[in-house]
């Protein structure tokens, strides 16, 4: 297990990954409404690690931007 640290931005035109140091900035289309951001957070995740949606978890933040996820490598 791998734990990552992100910021998610919400409501981007388009979905992408960017790594500042040891930060990800995922940016997603969803909205921050209803959990739809966290799981496009996990979708965009997974097609980047090329792993399946179940192997992220979010550990931490879920109701923030900032947010720590375990990843299953």
């Amino acid at each position: 297990m791998k734990r990552l640290t992100i910021k998610v931005i919400p409501n981007a035109k388009k979905a992408k990954i960017l790594q500042e140091g040891e930060l990800f900035k995922v940016y997603v289309n969803a909205p921050a409404v209803d959990g739809k951001a966290n799981k496009a957070v996990v979708e965009v995740l997974a097609e980047h690690f090329n792993i399946r949606k179940s192997g992220i978890r979010i550990i931490r933040g879920q109701k923030s931007r900032e947010k720590i996820i375990e990843i299953a490598i």
